[in-house]
């Protein structure tokens, strides 16, 4: 959501005059989670609502009109899995291409999860991320197959983000001329949109 945002705030008045740049941060909310997976909507169902479909319509419900707000038709079915693998991926080629890439792995990523029904981590997922950000496929490829590289570094990382209190995702924060914003936990567009409007009158 927080991708979705900034490109429509980039549209705002305000937005000429302050500069933007994501950057990408490691966090696990199920490290335990094995990476072959299961599938995504009974293990919802199961884990955050106690196997009560009301529970679970009621979340389809809104997370779906928060979709609909941002021009995401998410699909509820699919796979969870063990997300370390994705997380690697975007930290090597976000220090080693900078944070255009990053953006794109991402919105990959998050639109063959979310509305795809593709496995988080698995090498395909990861390749067809890595087509979209313009990475060569040899790169791609030799970097996806050696289950080492940037894993020491992505697990530091991780560990720093738990230290530094985050304990849910999305976990975004605003870094202001004045003072850092935090939003935590889904949130509808028009917030991220008024926090962003709040960092630019500040940095005026």
């Amino acid at each position: 959501m927080p991708l979705v945002t900034l490109r429509q705030y980039r549209s705002y008045p305000t937005s000429k005059d302050v500069s933007f740049t994501i950057k990408f941060f490691p966090y696990q909310l199920y490290p335990e989670a094995s990476k072959v997976g299961e599938d995504k909507y009974e293990w919802y169902k199961r884990t955050k609502y106690d196997d009560s479909q009301d529970k679970m319509d009621k979340y389809i419900t809104l997370m779906t009109t928060y979709g609909k707000a941002a021009g995401i038709d998410f699909d509820f079915h699919g796979q969870v899995a063990n997300t370390l693998d994705a997380h690697r991926l975007i930290q090597h080629f976000q220090e080693d291409r900078g944070p255009d890439t990053a953006d794109k792995l991402v919105d990959s990523l998050y639109a063959q999860y979310f509305t795809q029904r593709a496995h988080p981590s698995a090498s395909d997922t990861l390749l067809n991320a890595t087509d979209h950000a313009g990475i060569d496929r040899t790169t791609a490829e030799a970097f996806v197959a050696d289950d080492h590289e940037g894993l020491l570094d992505t697990k530091m990382l991780i560990r720093e983000q738990a230290s530094n209190g985050v304990d849910s995702v999305p976990y975004v924060v605003f870094e202001g001329k004045r003072r850092d914003f935090t939003l935590v936990g889904a949130k509808e567009v028009a917030e991220y949109l008024k926090t962003l409007e709040a960092v630019a009158r500040e940095a005026s």
